[in-house]
């Protein structure tokens, strides 16, 4: 493994939304992501209808990318997704130490 300048910008969103943040990441600069299906479980999670407790669906995106990326696609994703807005997701993003199996991302640092 190699150290690196990478980042990890995870994005929850209700379930459906996962394509638009996709190509919205791809679109400023991001080459690609992880999908995954998960269920919301926070105190405003969980609805009733008909006395039958309802989890929402939810989409969590994972995107790999260098650090100088991250502003400009969590902008673009926060804009077009709307995830100013309440209850449409979030988005934040994690420093990664070290990183294996992403050549074609570090082949131009060489």
């Amino acid at each position: 493994m190699k150290e690196n300048n990478f980042v990890l910008i995870i994005t929850i969103v209700n379930r459906g939304h996962a394509d638009l943040v996709m190509e919205t990441a791809k679109a400023a600069g991001a080459q690609g992501g992880t999908i995954l299906h998960a269920r919301g479980s926070g105190i405003h999670e969980t609805e009733k209808f008909f006395g039958i407790a309802i989890t929402p669906e939810k989409d969590v995106v994972l995107i790999l990318v260098k650090t100088e990326q991250r502003q400009e696609i969590m902008h673009a994703v926060t804009e077009h997704a709307e995830l100013y807005k309440e209850g449409k997701g979030l988005i934040f993003a994690l420093p990664v130490d070290d990183v294996a199996g992403i050549t074609h991302m570090m082949e131009n640092e060489s």
